[in-house]
């Protein structure tokens, strides 16, 4: 059982890797081995997640400042990847914003920001990853897409929902375009983990308290409860299973 999810010597990289379920995604792959590219625009928390990664592991783990919807910067990041480690098996596509604010308040310039880094960075980040795990006949895409990418809720986040369900279909698309190339796409939607993101609405006891009601398990989510999810999409465990979606939720998607 534990070949099936043998990733040691691997090259993953994992964007949105300065804070929050980047630095849960970064840590999950970095525990069992794999040398890492983690990507971010704010490079100083970056730098310092690379060194502690590195130093508690003992596995390389370079730090690529990345605006992921910038072409240039994509390509760089994933030719980093690949000159310094020589391969590339994994890509963990985190990098996510969100906006809150009533859609008839909102301005075109504040949507396109939530799209482009949500969805069209999630797509060049896969497609220029593609380019090198074609070469190889093998790869490990996961997508992070999210609870709201299935359902909406009372919070105010039209441009998030939208472009996470967007995700959850891009997903399906790429997986099907690039499985004769042994490269296998999915995603894991999480429900309410701590983070920068997601800190305000934890704050507030209001949207804590909806939060909880809605939720089976009756707890929002710790980072344990990722890392599961991303080893076996993220290894040789599931080499049968593509297009798919895991959520992580504590059964909020199940009501």
């Amino acid at each position: 059982m534990e070949l099936c999810f043998a990733v040691k010597g691997q090259t993953a990289i994992v964007t949105g890797a300065s804070s929050g379920l980047g630095v849960t995604f970064a840590e999950t792959l970095a525990e069992r081995g794999v040398n890492l590219v983690i990507a971010a625009r704010r490079h100083e928390k970056l730098v310092k997640v690379a060194e502690d990664l590195a130093n508690k592991y003992d596995v390389k783990v370079i730090p690529v400042k990345t605006d992921v919807t910038r072409e240039e910067q994509v390509i760089n990041m994933v030719k980093t990847a690949t000159e310094k480690f020589g391969s590339l098996e994994i890509l963990v596509n985190n990098a996510g914003v969100a906006s809150l604010s009533p859609s008839v308040d909102m301005s075109l310039e504040e949507w396109k920001k939530v799209i482009d880094v949500n969805l069209t960075g999630v797509f060049l980040c896969a497609r220029t990853a593609a380019r090198e795990m074609i070469k190889k006949k093998y790869g490990k895409i996961v997508n992070i897409a999210s609870i709201y990418g299935a359902v909406g809720d009372i919070f105010p986040a039209a441009p998030y929902y939208a472009s996470k369900g967007a995700v959850i279909n891009l997903t399906r698309a790429l997986a099907i375009e690039w499985a004769p190339y042994k490269i296998n796409v999915n995603a894991i939607a999480p429900g309410f983990f701590p983070s920068e993101m997601t800190a305000p609405i934890f704050q507030d006891e209001k949207s804590l308290e909806h939060i909880l009601s809605r939720t089976p398990l009756a707890r929002t989510g710790e980072p344990l409860d990722l890392k599961a999810a991303l080893m076996y999409l993220a290894s040789p465990a599931s080499n049968y299973v593509t297009g798919q979606t895991i959520f992580a939720d504590g059964g909020w998607t199940a009501l």
